[in-house]
């Protein structure tokens, strides 16, 4: 009877730690307690319009940016092949994809602290006690070996939220991340294009000046033939001649920049400057006709905005963790396994143990120390508010300076045609006069220089077109839009192959747009 008695206690108590357990569960996930403010975007500056794109020519349709190979607008086969080499070699893409995965890493690291950690182990131990020990526990006198196989669980209950928020705040990091990502490669893409261009401005300009050599040259052997005959003098020759060979070094020093351009394509497609050569082609590029959009949807179509909005959201979310410390920590424990003096009994039935329950903490006193790291919280969360306004304020004085400078180049460049011809009729103009002997060989030189220098202005405004149309493009953010961020389901795959950790692809998945709650 005893036994009975003794055996339904047991049954009885084991009953109530159970009861127990599936109460303090059911609190954590029925009272769904998030400690820390809710995430709202912060507000930020908004124009109803651009002031510099009042009479300016934008495109229709208005998406005409192409997603993601914005470069193709120019019809450049050569500038393609460049560009289809950033993503894979340059090596700044390289670091930032690396950068992304591994804060991919930290996000489904935090995710794991809503599961349960378990642990196995086995130890033997062989002890003696004390002989002063012994003296007062005759019974513990001797060696004695311990047989132990422990399995050990243990498991945070998230009463607080204290790990919901920090899973927010990773993935929102991670999404950060993988905008930076997005931003360099349209940096390294967009400096590539402008370093491009300005070569190939370099290349005509040699070929102007390549051309204007040959005609000073021609020119030169006039005039020799001139004063020969008696008609020219001899200041003539030493103009002619002055002329011809300041031309020659104005082609051999635009070598210079062309050499470092070049140079400076290399790195950007990941390649040593001495395994990369460029043949010279003319600039026959035009910009194309480009969408500024609204000014408000700039704020989703620029990959640093993006980031700089999800690290405003990481950083709110690190107030909730830091509130939450506030609070107790519960745990709950179990362990169970066998545990012997024998290895030949080890296994055994009788040899089994096992521990459940709940477990409580407190921190009473810190000396300040959760009061801190809640100021610092709200602090960082401060500032990464100001910088996000000053990303988008940023980003819509870019929109406006291209605009401008878009707009105002057209116009420059028509004017600037008009000077070429004008300049071109008054160079047949005065060599006529020059072969009639009405004016001198001076007059002849002063018309050629203006007609080099008014062609090589006009090769100049049509390579800042291009530059500004790439400014532009990179500043509406190259076709890129924030739906492109990676969701939560994107972040917490470990087998997505695009991630082989080489750089070649970008780190971005179909998923939800990350609007703000």
């Amino acid at each position: 009877m005893a036994e009975q008695k003794g055996s339904g206690e047991q049954q009885l108590m084991s009953k109530q730690r159970s009861n127990g357990t599936v109460w303090l569960v059911g609190i954590c996930f029925m009272s769904g307690c998030t400690v820390g403010p809710d995430y709202v975007r912060p507000e930020a500056a908004k124009p109803a319009a651009y002031k510099e794109a009042e009479g300016w020519k934008v495109a229709q349709p208005q998406d005409a940016i192409a997603r993601g190979k914005w470069w193709e607008m120019y019809g450049d086969f050569e500038l393609n092949a460049l560009m289809a080499q950033v993503q894979i070699a340059n090596l700044n893409v390289a670091q930032a994809e690396a950068a992304y995965r591994q804060a991919r890493a930290v996000a489904q690291a935090a995710r794991a602290a809503y599961f349960p950690t378990i642990k196995v182990g086995a130890s033997i131990t062989r002890s003696a006690q004390s002989e002063n020990l012994g003296k007062a526990l005759p019974s513990q006198i001797g060696t004695v070996t311990d047989y132990l196989l422990p399995i050990d669980l243990t498991w945070e209950l998230d009463l607080w939220g204290r790990i919901r928020r920090d899973v927010e705040s990773q993935q929102a990091a991670a999404q950060a991340s993988a905008a930076d990502y997005e931003n360099i490669q349209l940096s390294a893409q967009a400096e590539l294009a402008q370093d491009y261009f300005l070569l190939r401005d370099l290349d005509t300009q040699k070929q102007l000046l390549d051309a204007s050599v040959a005609a000073y040259d021609k020119s030169l052997q006039l005039t020799k033939n001139r004063y020969a005959g008696g008609v020219a003098s001899r200041a003539d020759v030493a103009i002619s001649e002055t002329q011809l060979r300041t031309t020659q070094a104005q082609a051999v020093d635009v070598m210079v920049q062309r050499a470092q351009l070049e140079h400076a394509i290399a790195i950007l497609i990941g390649k040593p400057p001495s395994e990369f050569s460029l043949p010279p082609a003319t600039l026959a590029a035009l910009p194309p006709p480009l969408p500024a959009g609204v000014p408000s949807t700039l704020l989703e179509r620029r990959p640093d905005v993006a980031a700089a909005e999800r690290r405003v959201a990481a950083a709110n979310a690190q107030i909730g963790v830091a509130i939450a410390a506030y609070y107790p920590t519960v745990t709950l424990g179990a362990s169970v396994g066998f545990e012997s003096t024998s290895a030949s009994n080890w296994l055994d039935w009788p040899s089994h143990f096992w521990s459940v329950g709940p477990a409580i903490s407190e921190t009473v006193f810190d000396a300040g120390l959760r009061r801190a790291q809640t100021a610092q919280a709200r602090a960082a969360y401060d500032q990464n508010v100001a910088f996000y306004r000053q990303t988008v304020l940023t980003g819509f004085k870019e929109v406006e300076d291209n605009i401008a400078a878009l707009r105002i180049l057209e116009q420059e460049a028509q004017v600037q045609a008009d000077a070429v011809k004008a300049a071109e009729e008054s160079v047949t103009l005065t060599i006529n006069q020059y072969k009639a002997g009405i004016v001198s060989y001076l007059n002849v030189v002063v018309v050629q220089t203006a007609a080099l220098n008014n062609e090589r202005t006009a090769v100049d405004i049509q390579s800042r077109r291009l530059a500004a149309s790439v400014l532009l493009i990179k500043a509406l953010g190259g076709g890129w839009d924030a739906s492109m961020l990676p969701d939560a389901n994107a972040l917490a795959r470990t087998d997505d192959a695009r991630f082989a950790g080489n750089g070649s692809a970008a780190p971005v998945a179909a998923g939800t747009k990350q609007d703000a709650k």
